[in-house]
């Protein structure tokens, strides 16, 4: 086994999430940077983080990392990487994706150029091969300038992450998986717990919930870019993975899961998603109004990603629909309520104010996330 670094990236301001998770299944952290967690492990971890981690976006194999103010130095250095370690004869790489902050090297396309010929002069003069078929196993190139400083990965995962593959059709205004757990890892929220999300839409959060309730690993029903890497991991090793996963299933459990909405045809999603993650049987959902929302029973969650009101007609309902949410949560007997939502006057129509409230980019889009906390149950007694 090869020790080598790996870079989790992860929605920006929820490191400390990916870091747990990362700790969690096994690996040391190396660094923790904005927006990417940075780990050592070995060909076996490659296999473990795509298929186990919940939080992270995609999974990179570091090749190295180095100063580069301009595209002479930028060609030397990415010369110089050990390129013929990780890609063969055949192997298809390109540089995928280039991003620069507060660097003099800005311009995205010709930082992927360039790199692109350096790798090519690294393994022409490797292989003694002036031209590559590129016919083999694909090996993208994802780059990250931050002060000058160059941070080159190969893309490991694929497809990003918070592709768990259940969700073909999402509905309107959809939350990412990875986030969504993140969020309900920020929150006390454990399978014992009642768990509603009133504006559900396709079934992200409930879904989510009820695959870390049976603990089901987010990426064990989907491909990787890595698993045709035959030079570098066996194929067995992603089966025996695998097999892992599935032997941590708990097949039996109850929970008291449950998704609202107002609009039935996405409740017709959601069920059709809750199924393909295979966790239909832990999930009530039903199509319901926030204003018919109610339980009877105490010390329950609310975590949800309420309307924000993305068209300018949606708007002028935002106050209503937060009022009417609000005088509901009040109702609840010791719950406790998690909204992630971009409305700026989510807390004034709520009629509450936050315990806690965390800046988070969704994106590009700056959302808050309000924690109006309840209070903790009863210690059961011990028999």
């Amino acid at each position: 086994m090869n020790r080598m670094e790996l870079i989790a990236p992860c929605h920006f301001g929820l490191e400390a999430v990916l870091k747990r998770e990362i700790i969690d299944i096994g690996y040391d952290i190396a660094e923790v940077d904005d927006g990417r967690v940075t780990f050592y492990g070995d060909e076996e971890a490659i296999c473990r983080a795509n298929i186990f981690l919940r939080t992270a976006e995609r999974v990179l194999l570091k090749a190295g990392s180095f100063q580069a103010v301009s595209f002479e130095e930028l060609f030397e250095k990415t010369r110089e990487l050990p390129w013929e370690r990780y890609i063969p004869k055949d192997g298809k790489f390109w540089v995928a994706k280039a991003a620069s902050v507060k660097s003099r090297l800005y311009s995205p396309s010709d930082i992927q150029s360039i790199m692109k010929k350096a790798m090519v002069k690294r393994l022409s003069d490797h292989y003694h091969m002036e031209w590559f078929t590129e016919e083999g196993a694909s090996y993208p190139v994802r780059v990250f300038l931050k002060k000058d400083v160059v941070t080159v990965g190969i893309d490991t995962s694929g497809v990003s992450l918070h592709k768990r593959g259940y969700r073909e059709v999402s509905g309107k205004a959809p939350i990412t998986e990875t986030l969504a757990c993140a969020l309900i890892m920020l929150t006390p929220w454990n399978k014992e717990r009642i768990f509603v999300d009133p504006f559900c839409g396709s079934g992200t959060f409930p879904i989510e919930a009820a695959m870390m309730a049976a603990n089901i690993a987010p990426g064990m029903n989907r491909s990787f870019t890595a698993e045709d890497w035959k030079n570098l991991i066996p194929k067995k090793m992603w089966y025996d993975t695998v097999n892992e996963a599935q032997d941590l299933i708990c097949g039996d459990i109850k929970t008291d899961i449950q998704g609202y909405d107002a609009d039935g045809s996405v409740i017709r999603i959601a069920r059709r998603n809750a199924r393909e993650a295979g966790v239909e049987h832990l999930i009530h959902f039903q199509e319901r109004d926030v204003r018919a929302l109610s339980h009877p029973k105490k010390y329950g969650f609310i975590i949800t990603n309420p309307p924000y009101g993305e068209r300018l007609e949606d708007k002028k309902n935002l106050p209503e629909l937060y009022k009417a949410f609000g005088e509901c949560f009040g109702r609840l007997d010791s719950w406790s309520a998690y909204m992630i939502t971009a409305y700026e006057d989510a807390q004034k129509y709520f009629r509450r104010k936050a315990d806690k409230n965390r800046k988070i980019y969704n994106g590009m889009l700056k959302t808050y996330f309000y924690q109006f906390q309840g209070p903790k149950p009863p210690r059961k007694r011990e028999e």
